[in-house]
């Protein structure tokens, strides 16, 4: 039997596209994996995306960004809860991704929202990923 983890599968695709420079990336959508990229457009780490739907399948497209010298504004993408492995936190113990320069995406009784904003509303959840 072979687990599947879609969000992985998603941040290796945007890690990888922007190792090789690519304008954009297609991903299969779900909500999650949405919700997720919401906060990287809010955040400023991508430029924008936009959900399309062909042949009756539905993908969202990632459109990357890169500074004045080419290089990626993503510098690393990790995913911390797996599948085999759920790793959950209290907003007391949320952690920092280089002392305040990364985000940590969360999912919570309130919907998936930045460690940040977990703090302000006072509370925990299943920690997804962290970008840098």
């Amino acid at each position: 039997m072979s687990l599947s983890d879609p969000v992985a599968d998603m941040l290796t695709k945007v890690r990888n596209a922007t190792m090789v420079q690519l304008e954009k990336v297609d991903i299969p959508a779900s909500k999650l994996k949405l919700e997720i990229i919401k906060i990287l457009k809010t955040e400023g780490f991508i430029k924008n995306f936009k959900k399309i739907n062909q042949e009756g399948k539905s993908f969202i497209r990632i459109f990357l960004k890169y500074d004045n010298r080419s290089k990626p504004i993503i510098h690393g993408l990790k995913r911390i809860s797996k599948p085999g492995r759920r790793v959950y936190t209290g907003y007391k113990s949320m952690p920092r991704v280089l002392n305040g320069y990364g985000t940590v995406i969360i999912t919570t009784s309130s919907g998936v929202i930045t460690g940040s904003k977990a703090l302000e509303k006072k509370v925990g959840g299943e920690l997804i990923c962290s970008i840098w």
